[in-house]
Protein backbone atom coordinates (compact mmCIF):
# COMPACT_ATOMS: atom_id res chain seq x y z
CA UNK A 1 0.00 0.00 0.00
CA UNK A 2 1.35 3.44 -0.85
CA UNK A 3 0.72 6.65 1.05
CA UNK A 4 0.42 10.18 -0.32
CA UNK A 5 4.20 10.57 -0.37
CA UNK A 6 4.48 7.50 -2.63
CA UNK A 7 6.03 5.41 0.13
CA UNK A 8 4.95 1.84 0.65
CA UNK A 9 2.92 1.43 3.84
CA UNK A 10 3.87 -1.72 5.72
CA UNK A 11 2.82 -0.77 9.26
CA UNK A 12 -0.38 0.63 10.72
CA UNK A 13 -1.84 1.75 14.04
CA UNK A 14 -5.51 1.71 15.02
CA UNK A 15 -6.37 4.37 17.58
CA UNK A 16 -3.96 5.84 20.11
CA UNK A 17 -2.42 3.08 22.25
CA UNK A 18 -0.16 4.39 25.01
CA UNK A 19 3.45 4.06 23.89
CA UNK A 20 4.39 2.48 27.23
CA UNK A 21 2.00 -0.39 26.46
CA UNK A 22 2.54 -0.98 22.75
CA UNK A 23 4.53 1.21 20.38
CA UNK A 24 3.67 1.08 16.66
CA UNK A 25 6.44 0.91 14.09
CA UNK A 26 7.95 4.19 12.94
CA UNK A 27 5.84 5.81 10.26
CA UNK A 28 2.82 3.59 10.92
CA UNK A 29 -0.30 4.75 9.08
CA UNK A 30 -3.30 5.63 11.24
CA UNK A 31 -6.36 3.51 10.36
CA UNK A 32 -8.89 4.35 13.08
CA UNK A 33 -12.35 5.49 11.91
CA UNK A 34 -12.28 8.04 14.76
CA UNK A 35 -9.33 10.01 13.38
CA UNK A 36 -10.50 12.33 10.58
CA UNK A 37 -8.32 12.06 7.51
CA UNK A 38 -6.90 8.65 8.43
CA UNK A 39 -6.87 5.65 6.14
CA UNK A 40 -9.61 3.04 6.28
CA UNK A 41 -8.36 -0.32 7.56
CA UNK A 42 -10.98 -1.88 5.30
CA UNK A 43 -9.26 -0.42 2.22
CA UNK A 44 -5.82 -1.87 2.91
CA UNK A 45 -5.12 -4.74 0.51
CA UNK A 46 -5.02 -8.32 1.77
CA UNK A 47 -1.57 -9.26 3.05
CA UNK A 48 -0.13 -5.76 2.66
CA UNK A 49 1.02 -5.07 6.23
CA UNK A 50 3.96 -6.37 8.20
CA UNK A 51 2.68 -5.04 11.54
CA UNK A 52 -0.41 -3.52 13.13
CA UNK A 53 -0.89 -2.17 16.65
CA UNK A 54 -4.53 -1.83 17.70
CA UNK A 55 -6.18 -0.20 20.68
CA UNK A 56 -9.26 -2.39 20.45
CA UNK A 57 -12.72 -0.79 20.64
CA UNK A 58 -15.02 -1.80 23.51
CA UNK A 59 -18.01 -3.19 21.60
CA UNK A 60 -17.82 -6.92 20.84
CA UNK A 61 -18.99 -6.86 17.21
CA UNK A 62 -16.96 -3.72 16.51
CA UNK A 63 -13.85 -5.18 18.14
CA UNK A 64 -14.03 -8.55 16.36
CA UNK A 65 -14.61 -6.72 13.07
CA UNK A 66 -11.47 -4.62 13.60
CA UNK A 67 -9.42 -7.66 14.64
CA UNK A 68 -10.59 -9.59 11.57
CA UNK A 69 -9.86 -6.69 9.24
CA UNK A 70 -6.41 -6.38 10.79
CA UNK A 71 -5.63 -10.06 10.29
CA UNK A 72 -6.92 -9.86 6.72
CA UNK A 73 -4.59 -6.92 5.95
CA UNK A 74 -1.50 -8.56 7.49
CA UNK A 75 0.75 -10.83 5.51
CA UNK A 76 1.24 -14.39 6.79
CA UNK A 77 3.57 -14.14 9.78
CA UNK A 78 2.84 -10.44 10.18
CA UNK A 79 2.65 -9.18 13.75
CA UNK A 80 -0.61 -8.02 15.32
CA UNK A 81 -0.59 -6.38 18.75
CA UNK A 82 -4.03 -5.83 20.26
CA UNK A 83 -4.64 -4.20 23.64
CA UNK A 84 -7.62 -2.92 25.62
CA UNK A 85 -8.51 -2.08 29.23
CA UNK A 86 -9.49 -5.25 31.08
CA UNK A 87 -13.03 -3.98 31.72
CA UNK A 88 -13.54 -2.72 28.17
CA UNK A 89 -12.91 -5.86 26.15
CA UNK A 90 -9.36 -6.64 27.25
CA UNK A 91 -10.37 -9.79 29.11
CA UNK A 92 -11.90 -11.18 25.90
CA UNK A 93 -9.03 -10.51 23.52
CA UNK A 94 -7.20 -13.81 23.93
CA UNK A 95 -10.30 -15.92 23.35
CA UNK A 96 -11.30 -13.87 20.31
CA UNK A 97 -7.86 -14.11 18.70
CA UNK A 98 -7.61 -17.83 19.42
CA UNK A 99 -10.98 -18.28 17.68
CA UNK A 100 -9.36 -16.77 14.58
CA UNK A 101 -6.70 -19.49 14.77
CA UNK A 102 -3.95 -17.38 16.33
CA UNK A 103 -1.38 -18.52 18.90
CA UNK A 104 -1.57 -15.74 21.48
CA UNK A 105 1.08 -14.27 23.73
CA UNK A 106 -0.64 -12.30 26.49
CA UNK A 107 0.58 -9.85 29.14
CA UNK A 108 -0.99 -7.33 31.51
CA UNK A 109 0.10 -3.77 32.30
CA UNK A 110 -1.62 -0.64 33.60
CA UNK A 111 -5.01 -2.37 33.79
CA UNK A 112 -4.74 -3.43 30.12
CA UNK A 113 -4.49 -6.83 28.51
CA UNK A 114 -1.98 -6.91 25.66
CA UNK A 115 -2.07 -9.74 23.12
CA UNK A 116 0.57 -10.35 20.47
CA UNK A 117 0.08 -12.78 17.58
CA UNK A 118 1.60 -13.69 14.26
CA UNK A 119 -0.96 -13.96 11.52
CA UNK A 120 -1.51 -17.62 10.69
CA UNK A 121 -1.37 -18.73 7.07
CA UNK A 122 -5.11 -19.46 7.08
CA UNK A 123 -7.00 -17.58 9.81
CA UNK A 124 -10.46 -18.89 10.67
CA UNK A 125 -13.73 -16.97 10.71
CA UNK A 126 -12.54 -13.65 9.30
CA UNK A 127 -15.35 -13.34 6.76
CA UNK A 128 -18.00 -14.02 9.38
CA UNK A 129 -16.62 -11.44 11.83
CA UNK A 130 -16.30 -8.85 9.06
CA UNK A 131 -19.89 -9.45 7.95
CA UNK A 132 -21.16 -9.17 11.54
CA UNK A 133 -19.51 -5.78 12.03
CA UNK A 134 -19.98 -4.26 8.59
CA UNK A 135 -22.08 -1.36 7.38
CA UNK A 136 -25.60 -2.61 6.87
CA UNK A 137 -29.19 -1.54 6.36
CA UNK A 138 -31.26 -1.82 9.54
CA UNK A 139 -34.44 -3.85 9.45
CA UNK A 140 -36.87 -1.48 11.16
CA UNK A 141 -36.43 1.92 9.52
CA UNK A 142 -34.22 0.88 6.64
CA UNK A 143 -31.42 3.28 7.60
CA UNK A 144 -27.78 2.37 7.07
CA UNK A 145 -25.75 1.86 10.23
CA UNK A 146 -22.76 -0.05 11.62
CA UNK A 147 -21.72 -1.54 14.99
CA UNK A 148 -19.54 0.96 16.85
CA UNK A 149 -21.49 4.01 15.71
CA UNK A 150 -23.34 5.80 18.53
CA UNK A 151 -26.71 4.15 19.17
CA UNK A 152 -26.21 2.11 16.00
CA UNK A 153 -29.06 -0.36 16.53
CA UNK A 154 -31.74 1.77 18.23
CA UNK A 155 -33.01 5.30 18.53
CA UNK A 156 -31.22 7.00 21.41
CA UNK A 157 -33.89 8.27 23.87
CA UNK A 158 -32.21 11.66 24.10
CA UNK A 159 -32.38 12.06 20.33
CA UNK A 160 -35.99 10.93 20.49
CA UNK A 161 -36.83 13.67 23.00
CA UNK A 162 -35.09 16.30 20.88
CA UNK A 163 -37.02 15.12 17.81
CA UNK A 164 -40.28 15.57 19.73
CA UNK A 165 -39.28 19.03 20.98
CA UNK A 166 -37.72 20.67 17.92
CA UNK A 167 -39.84 23.25 16.09
CA UNK A 168 -39.49 23.62 12.30
CA UNK A 169 -36.19 25.39 11.67
CA UNK A 170 -35.13 27.79 8.93
CA UNK A 171 -32.03 29.00 7.14
CA UNK A 172 -28.49 27.58 7.26
CA UNK A 173 -27.74 25.13 10.02
CA UNK A 174 -25.62 22.23 11.20
CA UNK A 175 -26.00 18.93 13.04
CA UNK A 176 -22.95 18.51 15.28
CA UNK A 177 -22.19 14.85 15.93
CA UNK A 178 -24.72 13.79 13.32
CA UNK A 179 -24.39 10.02 13.72
CA UNK A 180 -26.18 8.17 10.93
CA UNK A 181 -28.39 11.18 10.18
CA UNK A 182 -31.61 10.55 12.14
CA UNK A 183 -31.83 14.09 13.52
CA UNK A 184 -30.83 15.62 10.18
CA UNK A 185 -33.66 13.84 8.36
CA UNK A 186 -36.16 15.47 10.71
CA UNK A 187 -34.57 18.92 10.39
CA UNK A 188 -34.60 18.69 6.59
CA UNK A 189 -38.33 17.98 6.64
CA UNK A 190 -38.75 21.75 7.18
CA UNK A 191 -38.83 23.42 3.74
CA UNK A 192 -37.43 26.68 5.15
CA UNK A 193 -34.08 24.99 5.87
CA UNK A 194 -31.79 26.08 3.04
CA UNK A 195 -28.61 24.17 3.96
CA UNK A 196 -27.60 21.67 6.62
CA UNK A 197 -24.03 20.62 7.39
CA UNK A 198 -23.76 17.22 9.05
CA UNK A 199 -20.49 16.67 10.94
CA UNK A 200 -19.22 13.62 12.80
CA UNK A 201 -15.80 12.44 13.96
CA UNK A 202 -16.69 8.80 13.16
CA UNK A 203 -16.03 7.85 9.54
CA UNK A 204 -18.50 4.96 9.80
CA UNK A 205 -21.29 7.33 10.87
CA UNK A 206 -20.42 9.68 8.00
CA UNK A 207 -20.55 6.83 5.48
CA UNK A 208 -23.94 5.74 6.82
CA UNK A 209 -25.26 9.32 6.85
CA UNK A 210 -24.23 9.78 3.21
CA UNK A 211 -26.48 6.85 2.32
CA UNK A 212 -29.32 7.91 4.59
CA UNK A 213 -29.41 11.67 3.91
CA UNK A 214 -29.57 12.31 0.19
CA UNK A 215 -31.31 15.69 0.33
CA UNK A 216 -29.40 18.13 -1.94
CA UNK A 217 -29.46 20.73 0.87
CA UNK A 218 -27.26 18.45 3.00
CA UNK A 219 -23.45 18.60 3.18
CA UNK A 220 -21.76 15.79 5.13
CA UNK A 221 -18.27 16.12 6.63
CA UNK A 222 -15.91 13.77 8.45
CA UNK A 223 -14.41 16.16 11.01
CA UNK A 224 -14.08 17.13 14.67
CA UNK A 225 -16.52 20.01 15.21
CA UNK A 226 -14.33 21.40 17.99
CA UNK A 227 -11.65 22.15 15.40
CA UNK A 228 -13.46 22.33 12.07
CA UNK A 229 -16.94 23.87 12.23
CA UNK A 230 -18.84 26.02 9.71
CA UNK A 231 -19.64 29.66 10.44
CA UNK A 232 -22.46 32.20 10.24
CA UNK A 233 -25.19 29.65 10.91
CA UNK A 234 -28.80 30.32 11.80
CA UNK A 235 -29.10 27.18 13.93
CA UNK A 236 -27.22 24.18 15.34
CA UNK A 237 -28.81 20.96 16.61
CA UNK A 238 -26.93 18.36 18.59
CA UNK A 239 -26.89 15.45 20.99
CA UNK A 240 -23.22 15.84 21.98
CA UNK A 241 -21.05 12.89 23.00
CA UNK A 242 -19.84 12.50 26.55
CA UNK A 243 -17.69 9.37 26.25
CA UNK A 244 -14.15 9.18 24.92
CA UNK A 245 -12.68 5.72 24.52
CA UNK A 246 -15.45 4.29 26.70
CA UNK A 247 -14.84 6.70 29.61
CA UNK A 248 -17.10 9.63 30.51
CA UNK A 249 -15.65 13.00 29.56
CA UNK A 250 -17.86 16.00 30.35
CA UNK A 251 -15.46 18.32 28.51
CA UNK A 252 -16.54 16.80 25.19
CA UNK A 253 -20.06 18.21 25.37
CA UNK A 254 -18.78 21.50 26.74
CA UNK A 255 -16.46 21.73 23.73
CA UNK A 256 -19.39 21.09 21.41
CA UNK A 257 -21.34 23.93 23.06
CA UNK A 258 -18.47 26.36 22.60
CA UNK A 259 -18.07 25.26 18.98
CA UNK A 260 -21.77 25.84 18.38
CA UNK A 261 -21.53 29.34 19.84
CA UNK A 262 -18.62 30.12 17.53
CA UNK A 263 -20.49 28.76 14.50
CA UNK A 264 -23.72 30.73 15.04
CA UNK A 265 -24.44 34.24 13.82
CA UNK A 266 -25.75 36.77 16.34
CA UNK A 267 -29.32 35.76 17.12
CA UNK A 268 -28.70 32.19 15.99
CA UNK A 269 -30.07 29.33 18.07
CA UNK A 270 -28.68 26.10 19.50
CA UNK A 271 -30.97 23.16 20.25
CA UNK A 272 -29.24 20.72 22.59
CA UNK A 273 -30.26 17.48 24.30
CA UNK A 274 -28.15 15.95 27.07
CA UNK A 275 -28.29 13.53 29.96
CA UNK A 276 -29.71 15.33 32.98
CA UNK A 277 -26.63 14.72 35.14
CA UNK A 278 -24.22 16.45 32.76
CA UNK A 279 -23.07 19.94 33.87
CA UNK A 280 -23.84 21.94 30.76
CA UNK A 281 -25.91 24.76 32.28
CA UNK A 282 -22.85 26.77 33.33
CA UNK A 283 -21.16 26.75 29.94
CA UNK A 284 -24.48 27.52 28.22
CA UNK A 285 -25.02 30.51 30.53
CA UNK A 286 -21.44 31.69 29.97
CA UNK A 287 -21.61 31.56 26.18
CA UNK A 288 -25.24 32.30 25.19
CA UNK A 289 -27.40 35.36 25.75
CA UNK A 290 -30.66 33.49 26.51
CA UNK A 291 -30.93 29.85 27.63
CA UNK A 292 -34.37 28.25 27.91
CA UNK A 293 -35.15 24.71 29.14
CA UNK A 294 -37.63 23.15 26.70
CA UNK A 295 -38.06 19.55 27.86
CA UNK A 296 -37.05 17.28 30.73
CA UNK A 297 -37.99 13.61 30.68
CA UNK A 298 -36.61 10.16 31.45
CA UNK A 299 -33.17 11.44 32.43
CA UNK A 300 -32.73 13.83 29.50
CA UNK A 301 -33.09 17.58 29.11
CA UNK A 302 -33.48 19.80 26.04
CA UNK A 303 -32.28 23.42 25.91
CA UNK A 304 -32.81 26.21 23.44
CA UNK A 305 -29.91 28.67 23.61
CA UNK A 306 -29.84 31.91 21.63
CA UNK A 307 -26.65 33.82 20.84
Amino acid sequence: MKDGANHTVTAAVYGAPHSALAAPAAGAAQVSPLVPGSRALEDLPDGSLESLVMLAPPGTAERRYAEAQGLRALKAGGRLTVLAPKDKGGSRLRKELEAFGCAVGESAKRHHRICVVERPAAPAGLAEAIAAGALRQAGGDGLWTQPGVFSWDRLDPGTGLLLETLPPLAGRGADFGCGIGVLALSVLAAPAVTHLTLIDIDRRAVEAARRNVTDPRAEIRWADVRRDAPADLDFVVMNPPFHDGGSEDKALGQGFIRAAHGALRKGGVLWLVANRHLPYEAVLAETFKVVTPRADRAGFKVYEARK
